[in-house]
């Protein structure tokens, strides 16, 4: 035990370091958010790819709560919506009402090849349209899904940290 502990002491802390800051990605309206962003996630008809990518990018590896970010459980303790997949005719109303519910100023993050375009899902008879043609989105994040990287990069260009 002893031996480990030497070898500990000697070593010293052995960690990457933190990457530079990011560009701000925030639209003009909504500048007051910088630092600290509260986020609610809406599946809006996801095949669960990007919820993946998502709970790897708040997990401990690349724990983007450092740089501000928290996921809030309703929409009206947000800031900004982080919507995932293809608007299904099921979810429209409900994204529409979720998106009405985030107080000003908000952000609307589409997330994945899916929201951004519908992806492999379009023209599908259950697709209501991408994101974009439901509410405004003012960040998108390509990738099918994206990696945790880009969550990370596109969420700390919101925060600016």
């Amino acid at each position: 035990m002893r031996d480990l502990f030497r070898k500990i002491r000697k070593t010293g802390r052995v960690a990457e370091d933190a990457p530079g800051a990011p560009e701000p990605a925030l639209p003009e309206r909504a500048r007051d958010l910088r630092g600290s962003l509260q986020i609610r996630h809406v599946d809006a008809g996801s095949c669960n790819g990007c919820e993946v990518e998502i709970a790897s990018a708040f997990g401990p590896v690349y724990d983007v709560e450092r740089y501000g970010v928290r996921q809030v459980a309703s929409p009206r303790h947000a800031d900004a919506l982080l919507v995932t997949g293809p608007v299904t005719r099921n979810m429209e109303m409900a994204l529409r009402r979720t998106h009405e519910a985030v107080p000003e100023p908000k952000v609307v993050i589409a997330l994945g090849d899916c929201a951004r375009n519908c992806g492999v899902f379009a023209d599908a008879y259950g697709v209501a349209g991408a994101v974009g043609d439901v509410v405004p989105v003012d960040v998108e994040v390509p990738g099918c899904p994206p990696a945790p990287e880009a969550v990370v990069a596109a969420l700390r260009g919101l925060t600016g940290r």
